[in-house]
């Protein structure tokens, strides 16, 4: 099975990029969460290295949920998922490349920005990352059952 096309089948991208967006907010704030959650058990000196804190866990946290059902918690609030051309969900090492392209293009934010234009005009929603690595958001309910 391969990644539906969204001509035949729209039911799989119907607001997908606005699924995204809000599952990111979503997912921020629960990275956000965690990280206050690990604070104390760095005696509150993480405060000084916050937003290398919130980096490392949210990569953990973002490659451990998609390698685990292949969405974090946002998308999964949302009803959306990452699948790879072929279909199949993200493995662990799917999970980690989406996270560490979606981390660099963070770090280069002109990247990010393409990205979201990206989602917002391609056919399929496909981020930056998405194009290189060969995977699509799609709708769970919708999604190869």
């Amino acid at each position: 099975m391969t990644i539906p096309d969204p001509q035949n089948q729209p039911e799989f991208y119907k607001d997908v990029p606005l699924k995204r967006l809000l599952a990111w907010g979503v997912d921020a704030t629960l990275t956000f969460v965690l990280c206050l959650l690990v604070l104390p058990f760095t005696f509150f000196t993480g405060i000084f290295v916050f937003p290398l804190m919130f980096l490392i866990v949210g990569f953990m946290y973002r490659t451990v949920t998609l390698a685990n059902g292949s969405a974090t918690w946002g998308m999964r609030l949302l009803a959306i998922e990452l699948r790879r051309t072929d279909g199949e969900r993200l493995d662990v090492g799917g999970a980690f490349a989406h996270t560490l392209g979606y981390t660099v293009s963070w770090g280069v934010f002109p990247l990010q920005l393409i990205s979201m234009v990206m989602m917002a005009s391609t056919e399929r929603g496909q981020g930056l990352s998405d194009h290189v690595l060969g995977t699509v958001a799609v709708n769970r309910r919708a999604a190869f059952r």
